[in-house]
């Protein structure tokens, strides 16, 4: 059985989970977030930051997984990538995607010492987001723009 399908699956379904809570935080949560009053803000983050913490992760860890497994499937590809406008378009969306879990893993180590500011949080968030948006657009350029 070729895995190639399910992997696509697993992997669109999780970059789903992980793009539109990003996408929700950046175009909606934060702006709303800072004009409401400062007892709503703490109520709404009692309740929405566990919730995310308990989702998204897992979201993440299945987008990776999946994402080296259909890795894997172009590795012919990503061996000499330069050759084709395939591999230059799966090999930058690769490194976007290493550059978004830099954040990830940066903004959890700050949060667990108690140095990620709101402020630097709102950069990471708009990285991770603009990170997100052009992965997405390269995958689907992978497969429709070539040269």
């Amino acid at each position: 059985m070729n895995a190639y399908p399910l992997l696509l699956i697993l992997h669109l379904l999780a970059a789903f989970v992980f793009v539109g809570t990003v996408t929700f935080e950046v175009l909606f949560l934060e702006p709303v977030h800072r004009r409401l009053p400062p007892d709503v803000r703490k109520a709404l983050g009692s309740q929405l930051g566990p919730r995310v913490r308990s989702v998204v992760p897992w979201s993440v860890l299945a987008l990776y997984l999946a994402g080296l497994g259909l890795a894997w499937q172009h590795r012919g590809a990503l061996a000499s990538p330069g050759s084709s406008s395939f591999g230059i378009l799966l090999a930058l969306k690769i490194a976007l995607a290493l550059s978004v879990l830099v954040h990830v893993v940066a903004a959890l180590l700050l949060a667990r010492r108690k140095r990620l500011t709101g402020e630097l949080q709102r950069r990471l968030h708009i990285s991770v987001f603009c990170h997100m948006v052009a992965i997405v657009i390269l995958a689907k350029a992978m497969f429709y723009v070539t040269w």
